[in-house]
């Protein structure tokens, strides 16, 4: 605890410039920093999945099947983030925040570059995979501590005609970490020859990884080890709860509140992990240049993302969440095909795919921030995030890999068009929701 306590004290001391005064732009710095950190190590492994893992972990299957196992390991982050959830919950209320949030990215950090140092199934056989497993597991049980409740005090602290804008700024971390996660794998992959790039050319990127957590975790202390911003948690009511009475207390808002982002969630593996797993296994597109287009839509998604706060509170963050969940719906039953049309039908879908995602996913944290009393914000939204992430994003690359490869493209839209239901279901049934978004 010793180390922790060294980097709350200088962020202590950064601070002492600070007047008293909590402003909304102050905050978003510090979300933006912490997403963009957390999704680039998110993106790091996932394109890893497709272009790495397979090879050196499953390097005894076809590339399809190996791809699926790699595939297979994928959601263990998300069905271990709710332990870890409950695990640094205790260690926040005991300890503080900044002492949990030391201790979580850290080991996020560790979990990930220690990916870097991953033996292959020619050195340690079987033992490649359990130790993926591991480090996965590791990442899951992190992130579930990684939850700061800046982005509720951001949603809560910004003026209220100017709610739907503010809640957009946490989002801006997802396409930011795929731009920097995909600009590293593009540069190895067009650099290096593909045994060079397989043996250690890809553990580069979990390298910065941890360097990012780093940077974050100092740019997040400063922030909320600082006396204005707890005394701002505490008169919020962003304090937190125990898991278990949270749950008890809430499981309908919980359930509600992780069903009414999914179309976005399942969205935000179709048009990142799912589409770069069919060109590499089904089509002869050169791989970097295909990270290019990847890049080319995150920078789109981020112009979405921006947009979808101007329309919130314009027309309302439910209404945002219903129309984009229908259009992702429309969007299911033809798209996935044009991964099938060339580079032109890439380009499209990849375009298209993106700008929907930054208009649905912009507002869903503000879904999952005021569903819930004060009492309960600050646990109740970190829970229904992982379940939303768990039930919506975990197992698509899976389940759309899986269906593509027995019942053709056009059935990888039916994991999305489920996601998109659940959204408008979600959505219809709770009229509390509706009241608190609109």
């Amino acid at each position: 605890m010793a180390h922790s306590a060294s980097l709350e004290h200088d962020a202590r001391l950064v601070n002492t410039r600070h007047d008293g005064q909590v402003k909304p732009g102050e905050i978003a710095i510090g979300v933006i920093i912490g997403r963009t950190s957390e999704f680039f190590d998110f993106f790091v492994y996932a394109i890893a999945s497709v272009l790495v893992f397979p090879a050196v972990v499953f390097p005894y299957l076809d590339r399809i099947s190996g791809t699926v196992l790699s595939f297979a390991l994928f959601p263990l982050a998300f069905i271990a983030r709710p332990i870890g959830t409950q695990i640094f919950m205790a260690i926040d209320r005991r300890y503080g925040r900044g002492t949990k949030l030391t201790i979580s990215l850290f080991l996020l950090g560790t979990s990930t570059v220690a990916v870097a140092f991953l033996p292959g199934y020619e050195t340690v056989g079987t033992w490649s995979a359990v130790l993926l497993a591991v480090f996965r597991l590791g990442q899951g049980i992190a992130l579930g501590g990684a939850w700061d409740g800046l982005a509720s005090l951001l949603a809560l602290n910004a003026p209220e005609k100017h709610r739907g804008w503010w809640a957009m700024v946490p989002q801006l971390g997802a396409p930011l970490g795929l731009i920097v996660a995909s600009g590293l794998f593009a540069f190895f992959v067009s650099t290096l020859q593909p045994e060079d790039f397989l043996s250690w050319g890809w553990r580069y990127p979990f390298f910065v990884a941890f360097a990012l957590n780093v940077v974050a975790l100092f740019a997040r202390l400063r922030i909320v080890v600082t006396p204005e911003y707890t005394e701002l948690f505490k008169s919020r009511e962003l304090t937190p709860s125990r898991v278990t009475a949270t749950v008890k207390a809430q499981w309908g808002n919980i359930i509600i509140g992780a069903f009414a982002p999914l179309a976005s969630f399942a969205l935000f593996h179709m048009v990142t992990v799912f589409p770069l797993s069919w060109i590499a296994l089904y089509t002869q597109e050169d791989i970097a240049g295909f990270l290019l287009i990847e890049m080319v839509g995150a920078a789109v998604c981020v112009g979405a993302i921006i947009v979808s706060g101007m329309l919130a509170d314009r027309i309302g963050r439910r209404s945002v969440l219903g129309y984009t969940a229908a259009a992702i719906a429309v969007f299911s039953g033809f798209a996935p095909q044009l991964l099938d049309g060339g580079n032109a039908g890439e380009i499209a879908f990849m375009l298209s795919g993106f700008i929907l995602l930054g208009l649905s996913f912009g507002q869903s944290s503000g879904a999952v921030t005021n569903n819930f009393p004060k009492r309960a914000r600050y646990t109740g939204a970190a829970l229904t995030s992982d379940l939303a992430w768990l039930f919506g994003a975990g197992f698509a690359p899976l389940a759309a890999l899986l269906l593509a490869r027995t019942f053709g493209l056009v059935a990888a839209g039916g994991y999305l068009l489920s996601g998109a239901v659940a959204t408008l279901i979600a959505l219809g049934l709770n009229k509390e929701l509706a009241r608190r978004l609109d």
